[in-house]
């Protein structure tokens, strides 16, 4: 291996096309159980690597030099080999620093909660010392400050940074805090970035309260190691802008929500064209596993199928770079909506009533009456699901094209 990345778990990691996005050379992912990093720090068979849980402390011993800030904070995510010699360097610093600047968040004098106790917490806490924050307040199941008393010393904290790994994929419905607790709560930086949008940001977003992903972290501290991997110096923010919004688009998933009929199956369909996202049909997906949702719906009425329909929605929901077209009613439940968005925009396709054909292979939508009475219970909730509005006025391409331009 020339360059890649080590971590116990990595089946998650999204660094390999960030780094050949960035440089060209080939990036390996390599999971390495604990009993076998040691021989493979002694055999040194690498030019340069990046480190992650639950490596980043543990690979220090094998070092020759560490840089002054991985030494301070006592963790290291960056190794270059220069003529058998391990040079390390912890990149997670200036990347969460890069995050925290994107994010507008003003730690100066604020009290910041620091969930975690591992390598990541460590390089939080000196970027939230550098920051100039008033208070930092490291909350760990074994720790003084744990996740039950925190809300009751801590409840006043203006800023929380989560690094650990709950709620990352594919334990997406998990969370380490409840942020509703938080009574002075001004934004939510968590450095897990798969999920785009893990459990903790939604439910800060949920309140009006501002929060941001470990992905341009992630990219940031990549844009950083790849200078030491290659000695080339960058202009890392503007790398780090377009880096990061290629692979934003690559991952997210464009969700398309609306009446039966509106056209999300044939926009969708053109849309996944156009991106090179694969296409899902969460009916289709329904029909394939359990038969004709017409005969589900007569047979065992609308609750159960709207279990199944909930059940279907959480696994794709879970995928990343594709194009979803829901059923008509999947966003009667929240918990549907909740799940599309921690990967995906939705968007709500508005037909005009007037252009929508009711057909009988739509069991609450057979006649234009039925049809009436589905758009008049529902379109508030399409509204307040949805990240986006797009009017459906015209031809596919018309549709189409107002997506794509939402999604520059």
């Amino acid at each position: 291996m020339k360059y890649g990345l080590i971590g116990k778990k990595l089946g998650h990691s999204f660094s390999k096309p960030i780094h050949e996005k960035i440089a060209g050379y080939t990036y390996e992912i390599k999971e390495i159980a604990e009993d076998k990093l040691d021989s493979f720090m002694r055999e040194r068979a690498f030019s340069g690597i990046n480190v992650t849980i639950p490596y980043k402390s543990a690979v220090i011993p094998y070092l020759d030099y560490i840089d002054p800030i991985a030494e301070k904070i006592g963790a290291v995510n960056t190794i270059v080999n220069r003529d058998g010699k391990l040079y390390g360097y912890n990149t997670d610093f200036g990347g969460l620093s890069l995050l925290i600047k994107k994010s507008g968040f003003d730690l100066k004098n604020k009290k910041v909660l620091i969930l975690g106790t591992g390598g990541t917490s460590k390089t939080a806490n000196a970027v939230c010392d550098f920051l100039g924050a008033a208070e930092v307040v490291t909350v760990g199941r074994k720790s003084e400050i744990n996740y039950e008393n925190v809300y009751s010393f801590h409840g006043d904290a203006d800023y929380v940074i989560n690094t650990t790994p709950v709620g990352m994929y594919p334990d997406c419905e998990s969370y380490p805090i409840d942020t509703q607790k938080l009574s002075c709560l001004k934004g939510v930086a968590d450095v897990i970035y798969n999920p785009l949008k893990t459990v903790l940001c939604r439910k800060a977003e949920n309140r009006g309260i501002k929060s941001i992903n470990g992905l341009y972290m992630l990219v940031s501290q990549a844009v950083l190691a790849c200078e030491l991997f290659t000695g080339n110096k960058l202009d890392a923010e503007a790398v780090c802008d377009g880096v990061y919004n290629e692979i934003l688009n690559e991952k997210r998933n464009i969700v398309l929500i609306g009446m039966p009929g509106c056209g999300k199956t044939t926009i969708g369909k053109a849309l996944s064209e156009i991106t090179g996202k694969t296409f899902i049909d969460t009916d289709e997906v329904i029909t394939e596993k359990y038969g004709n949702i017409s005969e589900i719906i007569k047979g065992k009425g609308e609750p159960y199928f709207r279990e199944i329909e909930a059940e279907q929605v959480k696994k794709v929901s879970m995928l990343s770079g594709c194009v979803i077209a829901t059923g008509g009613g999947a966003v009667l439940k929240k918990e549907n909506v909740d799940s599309l968005k921690q990967n995906g925009i939705i968007f709500f396709l508005n037909r005009p009533l007037c252009d929508i054909v009711p057909t009988e292979d739509r069991p609450l939508s057979q006649n234009y009456e039925a049809l009436k009475k589905r758009f008049e219970e529902r379109y508030d909730i399409y509204v307040d699901s949805c990240d986006e509005e797009i009017s459906v006025d015209g031809d596919v391409m018309s549709s189409v094209n107002k997506i794509l331009e939402k999604l520059k």
